[in-house]
């Protein structure tokens, strides 16, 4: 009778209870129909939809993945002006962070599957920040390195700026544009956040490559940045590759090449802009000024 909103109480003679014979119990003499106060309890106890503000009937509250909806009140809509849109792209917890970076440097199953369906943003935004502050610090160092004797040194503030627009760029502007690619030419498997996250997370291996950004050993900068490049694609191409196979052959080829072209550029950048000693361009300002530097002995001589 659930749902009708009566209890059914049995009242069994004394006789048959003393007896302890129920064969003979006429329950249809014995049934009793009495009205229910489960609207009256509930809400003296909290029950949802007794006005007891959304607490089960135990007192406990409702579990976190209870729809806020129907407790009549709370709103479950996220707007784009509120904070609160952009907390859920960060609720994740320290051991999650960890074991995604973990699976990011020494990946054994598919990167979307570690994420369970809840990607981050602040794995991500805290990885490519990194990034910035270590490229950052290993070309001023490397640059005070090569820097003449006796000759005033100054900080170079256009190189943190430059990491920051060259990593930050690349990490959540080329996943966009990836995104609406795989959106034009139908791919209904790609999802904003997990490109996010992926780009986010395969940065990862360029915190150790900038950590030696100032050696002056250009065979070995060279060689880490060989090794970062040649980890971090390797990550990128196997989670992405599903999902650029859901397209057609041909532009599943194209997007594939670009997707190489773009992080081997970064690799490139990475290289020239931050690991100064055997760098092309910090070679071509070598020669500029070795140049100005015979041009004046010239004129002295003559």
């Amino acid at each position: 009778m659930s749902g009708s909103g009566y209890d059914a109480v049995v009242d069994v003679d004394d006789e048959v209870s003393a007896s302890g014979d129920l064969g003979h119990t006429d329950l249809q003499e014995d049934l009793e129909f009495h009205n229910s106060n489960f609207s009256e309890t509930g809400a003296r106890k909290g029950v949802p939809g007794g006005g007891g503000g959304g607490s089960s009937s135990s007192g406990l509250p409702l579990p976190a993945t209870a729809s806020s909806s129907s407790g009549g009140g709370g709103g479950g809509k996220r707007f784009l002006w509120t904070l609160s849109f952009y907390a859920q792209f960060f609720d994740v917890d320290t051991s999650s962070v960890l074991s995604r970076c973990w699976a990011a440097l020494y990946p054994r199953a598919n990167f979307l599957d570690v994420l369970e369906g809840n990607p981050d943003l602040y794995g991500p935004f805290w990885i490519a920040t990194t990034v910035v502050l270590i490229l950052f610090l290993g070309g001023t160092i490397s640059d005070y390195l090569a820097s003449a004797e006796g000759k005033t040194f100054a900080y170079d503030f256009k190189l943190l700026s430059g990491a920051a627009g060259l990593i930050y760029g690349y990490t959540f502007v080329v996943p966009v544009a990836l995104y609406l690619a795989l959106r034009y030419f139908g791919s209904e498997s790609a999802n904003l956040l997990e490109c996010w996250a992926l780009y986010g997370y395969g940065n990862l291996i360029w915190i150790p490559v900038a950590l030696i950004a100032w050696s002056p050993i250009a065979i070995l900068n060279w060689v880490f940045v060989g090794v970062g490049f040649g980890l971090s694609v390797a990550f990128l191409l196997r989670n992405l590759y599903p999902v650029l196979s859901a397209t057609d052959r041909q532009t599943s080829k194209v997007l594939l090449i670009l997707v190489l072209a773009l992080h081997f550029g970064l690799a490139i950048a990475i290289k020239v802009l931050f690991f100064a000693h055997g760098s092309p361009a910090r070679e071509a300002d070598g020669s500029d000024g070795d140049a100005n530097q015979n041009q004046g002995v010239s004129q002295m001589i003559f």
